[in-house]
């Protein structure tokens, strides 16, 4: 029989603790460590650029452009692998906040943001106040509302619909948010959450992989849940379930 006397619990959880902080450590060191020797291959290599160009022939010009692409682009998988490693160190302050008014301004920066984005948000009025931090929550919103308005952006015309779900009975909120875009393979969804997962190449979007391993883990932070469904060429749906909130001036359950 499992030993589940509360020493052994709180044993267990220490060790756990201690098992994150250890990767959130080594996460964020290896991608500063890096840094230092990318940023001298992009250096050197421009300087041969510049320096030699107009001698080298245009096979060789490929390869250094080849390397400085290459190099830029591996800075921009670290930068990811910084921003996962500091969600479990962000400071958290659970609250009543609102869906509406959240999602809402996440939408309205999404669009300001882009000049060629035209998706058409569809925004139930009806969105709950859930249980969460307004800062971390923020940024799974726009992981998620940025990968539906991305995904469909190939579409005559680009829909978004974000809306709330029946609960299930057990104090939980949930907030749909769904969208006509490319879909994916449902046999492949465990790639989804994957850190660098991806389901389509760089060229048909833009991206490294990262946001829906990061959405997963702000979730986590807040004791909330993300889920998909989604088919080829059918659009995607996604799920975040909360801890039901009250008013936002009210008490929380």
């Amino acid at each position: 029989m499992t030993d589940s006397t509360p020493e052994t619990l709180a044993a267990l959880q220490a060790e756990l603790a201690a098992a994150r902080a250890e990767m959130q450590e080594f996460s964020a060191t290896v991608s500063h460590d890096l840094r230092a020797p990318l940023r001298h291959i992009v250096s050197y290599a421009q300087l041969v650029q510049e320096d030699a160009g107009p001698q080298l022939d245009a096979e060789v010009q490929g390869f250094l452009t080849t390397i400085v692409d290459s190099a830029r682009n591996m800075g921009t998988l670290l930068d990811g692998l910084t921003e996962l490693s500091r969600v479990g160190t962000q400071p958290l302050v659970l609250e009543p906040v609102s869906l509406q008014a959240l999602v809402q301004d996440v939408c309205d920066t999404l669009s300001a943001a882009s000049t060629t984005l035209m998706v058409e948000w569809h925004i139930d009025e009806d969105l709950p106040t859930v249980r969460a931090d307004q800062h971390l929550l923020r940024q799974a919103l726009v992981h998620v509302l940025g990968n539906a308005a991305k995904f469909s952006a190939g579409r005559e015309q680009p829909v978004v619909a974000i809306s709330r779900v029946a609960g299930d009975g057990a104090g939980c909120e949930t907030l749909q948010v769904r969208d006509n875009g490319v879909g994916f393979n449902p046999a492949l969804q465990g790639k989804l959450f994957k850190v660098f997962g991806r389901l389509h190449s760089a060229q048909q979007f833009p991206g490294i992989g990262m946001g829906l391993a990061l959405t997963r883990k702000l979730l986590q932070r807040m004791d909330a849940t993300v889920t998909l469904q989604g088919a080829v060429d059918a659009g995607c749906s996604v799920r975040l379930c909360f801890r039901a909130g009250q008013s936002a001036d009210g008490p929380m359950p």
